[in-house]
């Protein structure tokens, strides 16, 4: 079964619930997933015990995935994203990118240039993720 690693901002309600609609339907398309605030030590309390061993089982995630989907969302992508955005290409990994909000950057692109020429895909709603998810691993 295919694996899928969840990129996204999770510091309130609003980024976890978002995060977890594109869980769900990487999960509805046949992945095994990795949501880090919900399989991870994310969820906990960041201490200085700990920061260590998240960032190790974040990296492992993405490094057992087939694909990352990152919540793009927001003024400015996450730092924490951006930086799994950049692993995950390094990587070699299939990337998508799930950008619902209607800001721009700039006129010809919707986040920053780096990130956005990372993708493999850009969706702009949770519609356009599924449709792609089943058209393109069927």
């Amino acid at each position: 079964m295919p694996h899928a690693y969840i990129a996204g901002p999770l510091f309130n309600e609003g980024e976890r619930w978002f995060d977890e609609q594109i869980e769900g339907i990487a999960a509805a398309a046949g992945f095994t997933t990795f949501l880090p605030h919900r399989d991870g030590t994310e969820g906990k309390i960041k201490g200085e015990d700990n920061i260590p061993k998240i960032f190790a089982e974040d990296v492992a995630a993405i490094d057992r995935a087939d694909i990352v989907i990152a919540n793009l969302n927001g003024i400015t992508t996450d730092d924490g994203t951006a930086w799994e955005i950049g692993y995950a290409y390094a990587k070699g990994k299939h990337i998508i990118g799930v950008y619902t909000d209607w800001r721009l950057q700039f006129k010809y692109v919707s986040v920053n240039i780096m990130l956005e020429c990372s993708l493999n895909k850009l969706v702009h709603s949770l519609d356009d993720l599924k449709t792609y998810l089943g058209e393109t691993f069927p």
